[in-house]
Order: structure tokens, then sequence, then C-alpha cells
């Protein structure tokens, strides 16, 4: 959009997606019904017959843009990205026209330039992004222009705008350098005429290709435009729920939402610089760019590594696992080592898995429950006698002589040959927690197809999640527990006391949300 001083306001270029039997009215005729691709090659030959009436008169060099719209086809999505000066629907073209009054009228952003978001459910919500260009023959010297993007869904043009803004200051400072080098151009020659010159317009008002002296300013726009609507599109995607979300889901929302640069934050976490500073240090010292792209065999899912271990060995790691201690991966392998721990996440909910794969230094067990470490790393002496944690060391009978194999039939044959070797100085329970014994008993059962095991999986851990809330409740609720008191909240969610190592581990799997829910009305009741 674009400030005119001899009429106000006025749309000069537009660029909205045409989806495939999308229903496109044209602005000359209400009985227009066309897919995408016929409406974009119609109404794109010239901008002048799709405008009102209304605005046909409007019309001057400083508001015009290309004669020819342009079109870009997203064939992978099948949609039409058109550009035009005037959008071709009645209703689109209301909204864009009043959100462009509005954008360099009424609303203002502090300083005049910049972001600024307004909008109702009946008009459309817009994001306006207001700019000037600096222009010798204009009133004042500069030209006030803005970007517009108009959504009728409020919550997701919020969410976007983290996105949008950044891309559409660039897409700013493009134009506007372009018009600096025109202005001062101009600006050298401009002592040289007599004064009543500078007092009089000899000249109309320049349009952006003027401006910029650029011809294919528009074309610029337009594709830039189209690579914004489609990276904003693909960049948030709706997710039907199906019930009430769990806690693995809302983690991940939570994750999410610490991506979003400060802007939708409702539940986070306080940083210190100087721990994100370390961390990074670490994550670089943990894998090196030739062991995070490295590929070779691996194990397929939780079921493959318990058949690879075998039943006894596998119940003991899985023990270890579900209660907390420290998994510590040791091999040469590194593709064999990430995939031990994504088989053995699944056993855990997702808040539970603090993982660095594959690191040349030991990390203690606050930082990660699952560590991948190389051959050459020794453990530190007083983590042998204070530490809860589990050594596997993963290697490889002796080679035999093969024929030539392909190299699927050389990973099947690798997988064969790798041995597993366990040792850890703390003494398990007598008795592993009930889930854990749930667990391997579908592992165990034939009949039943790996993704019947996941989906149980991910229902069993759920359930436990269920007694893991309660019993957090109850020993964040305040009052003095008792034993006694504890004993019975076990007998009530249906838990022995041979589950209490896992439902005191799991509690690191609630989400923040519900967190900071129970302690808030914890302190609220007393």
């Amino acid at each position: 959009c674009k400030q005119s001083y001899s009429h106000g306001p006025q749309v000069i270029f537009c660029t909205q997606p045409l989806h495939p039997l999308e229903r496109t009215i044209s602005t000359d005729s209400d009985d227009t019904v066309t897919d995408g691709r016929k409406a974009a090659r119609s109404s794109s030959i010239t901008n002048e017959p799709t405008t009102p009436t209304s605005a046909k008169n409007e019309f001057c060099r400083g508001c015009s843009s290309e004669k020819t719209g342009f079109i870009s086809r997203d064939d992978d999505a099948q949609v039409n990205y058109i550009s035009s000066k005037q959008p071709y629907d009645r209703e689109v073209y209301s909204m864009s026209r009043q959100a462009c009054l509005k954008s360099l009228t009424g609303e203002v952003c502090p300083g005049k330039d910049g972001p600024i978001f307004f909008g109702n459910d009946q008009q459309g919500h817009v994001l306006s992004y207001t700019f000037h260009i600096n222009d010798t023959q204009a009133r004042g010297s500069c030209t006030r222009y803005s970007i517009l993007v108009v959504m009728m869904d409020k919550i997701y043009l919020l969410n976007s705008w983290p996105f949008l803004v950044p891309h559409l200051k660039t897409v700013i400072e493009h134009i506007t350098k372009k018009a600096n080098v025109v202005y001062e151009r101009e600006k050298i020659k401009l002592p040289l005429q007599p004064p009543q010159a500078s007092r009089v317009r000899s000249k109309p008002a320049r349009s952006l290709i003027d401006l910029t002296d650029d011809r294919n300013i528009f074309k610029i726009l337009h594709l830039s435009f189209v690579w914004i609507l489609k990276a904003c599109g693909n960049r948030i995607t709706e997710t039907l729920l199906e019930g009430p979300p769990t806690e693995d889901s809302i983690i991940d929302m939570e994750k999410q939402e610490e991506t979003e640069e400060g802007f939708c934050l409702i539940f986070s976490k306080k940083v210190n610089i100087d721990e994100v500073e370390e961390e990074s240090s670490n994550n670089e010292t943990a894998e090196s760019p030739e062991t995070a792209e490295e590929e070779g065999p691996a194990i397929t899912n939780i079921r493959h590594l318990m058949k690879i271990l075998g039943e006894d060995k596998f119940h003991v790691l899985a023990h270890h696992v579900v209660i907390g201690n420290q998994i510590v991966v040791q091999s040469s392998m590194a593709s064999i080592v990430r995939s031990v721990f994504n088989a053995l996440k699944s056993l855990l909910p997702k808040g539970c898995c603090r993982v660095i794969p594959y690191s040349h230094q030991y990390e203690e067990s606050w930082k990660c429950n699952f560590l991948g470490l190389v051959p050459e790393v020794e453990l530190p002496l007083h983590i042998m006698s204070d530490e809860s944690f589990v050594l596997v060391e993963i290697s490889l009978e002796d080679q035999k002589p093969t024929d030539t194999q392909t190299k699927e039939e050389e990973n099947d044959d690798l997988l064969k040959r790798l041995v597993f070797k366990m040792a850890s100085p703390t003494t398990l329970p007598e008795k592993a927690p009930n889930a854990l014994y749930k667990m391997e008993l579908a592992l165990q059962n034939e009949d039943l197809t790996d993704t019947v095991v996941e989906h149980y999986l991910i229902c069993l851990k759920e359930e436990w999640m269920n007694k893991v809330k309660v019993r957090f409740k109850f020993t964040k609720a305040g009052g003095n527990r008792t034993a006694e008191d504890t004993k019975k909240l076990m007998q009530v969610i249906g838990a022995k006391e041979e589950d209490t190592p896992l439902l005191k581990f799991w509690m690191q799997g609630l989400s923040l949300q519900y967190r900071q829910h129970i302690l808030t009305a914890s302190k609220s009741s007393r």
C-alpha cells in the first residue's frame, strides 16, 4: 500500500494464493466461477478490467505497479500464487482496501515505521509493517508505504508474527536500499535547480519503479511474497486431537513455544546465559560433524533390542531405564548407540529423556540419563562409587570371512555379531515396577504387531503418568504426610512399594504447565 497525497492511501500490489476448485468471483461479473489455474490465466492479463469502477479513476503514475500481473504455480500443493494491482474477489478487495486505509492513517505504531497488529472478525485481522521511502519530489521528501498481511484467523496470524516480521523487514530493507541510492543521486543535482523549481511540482507522483530505478522491483516483490506465504503456511500445521492432550504432547508444545522468540511463551523457564553458553560448548564437544551424519546399521525398535539382548539382559537394562539410573553406552559404532537410545526412549515419558547420543567425555547424570561414549573414554573414579548407572559396552565378534554382500545383508550380519557386556555398581531392587512387567509381556507377545506394541506402550505410559500426577499433587499440596498416608495413597492409585522409584523418577516427565498449576493451587489454598 502507498500513501498518496493526491487521493489518499491506495493498494498498489497484491499477492494471494488460489487453490484448485476455489470459487473466484470476478469484480466485473458475479457469474464467473473457475478453478485457480483458469482464474489466474483469465484475470492476470491486465489489471484494469478486474478493478472496481469506483477505483478506476483513482489511478495515477504514483499508484501504478504492473499492467500485467505475475503467476507462480506450486505443483506440489496445487496452488497458484497471483500478484496484481487489486485482489480479484470483491470481499478480499474490500478487506484489503480497509486495511490499507487504516494502516496509513488511523493505525500507527510508535515511531511511525514498524509492525503493528489490528483488525476484527468481520473485516479480517491485519499485520501491517509501515515504512517510508526517500523521495526528492514528494512532500516532506518521503513517501509512506506499508506491507500488509491480512487473515481471518487471528490466532494463526499472531503465531506467525515471529516469522513474518523479520522477513517483511528484509524485503523492506531491500526496497529502501535501492531507493536511497536514487535519492542520494538526485539530491546532488537538486541544489543546481532554481529556487522556484523546488516549490512547484512539475512532475506527477512517481511509482516504486521510478523511486528504486528498478524495472523488476514488482517481480522481486512477487517472488518474495510468494515465498513468505508458502513458508508461513508450511511452518504451522493443525493437529486433530482425539481426546485430552497427553503429557508428552503438552511437552512437545512447550518445546515449540520456546522456539517462538518469546512471543507466545506462556509456560517458560528462566534461562541463565552462562548455562546456555556452557551447554552449547558441551554440545560442540559431544558430537562432531563426522559422527552426527554417520550412517550404519541400527536397531529398529524396542522389540528388536530385546531380541538381540535376550530377555534376561533386557530386563536388567530396562529396569535401570524406568527408575532413572544413567545408561552409559560405549561403542565405536555411533549408529548402534543412537539406535539403542531411540529404542529405550519408548519406555519413558518424553520429559524423562535427556540424551547425549555420542560424546568424547563423560557427562554427569543430572545432565543426561542416556549417554553415549566413544570407547577411549574412561569413567571417573568418583562415578564408580557414587552414581547409579549401568555401563553397556557394545563390540563385535571376530570378523568372519564372507562372500560379497549387499549393504543391507552386511548390516544384518553385523547386527547378529553384536556383543553386549553390562556392568553396574548399583544393586537393583528385587522386584521391578509393575509397569515394566506389563511392557515386557507386550513385547514378548508375538501375536502383537510392532505398531500395536508401540501404541500399547503409549497408553501404558499415560496410565502411569496419571498415577504420577496424583502422587505429585499429594506431595506438593502441603501438610504433614505420614508413611501411612503415603501407603494408603499408593493403594488408591493401584501402585505398590516396588513402583515408588518409577513414580518418583517419572515426576520429571510432568509438563511445566501441570507443575505450575499444582504449585499455584497449593499456595492459594494455604
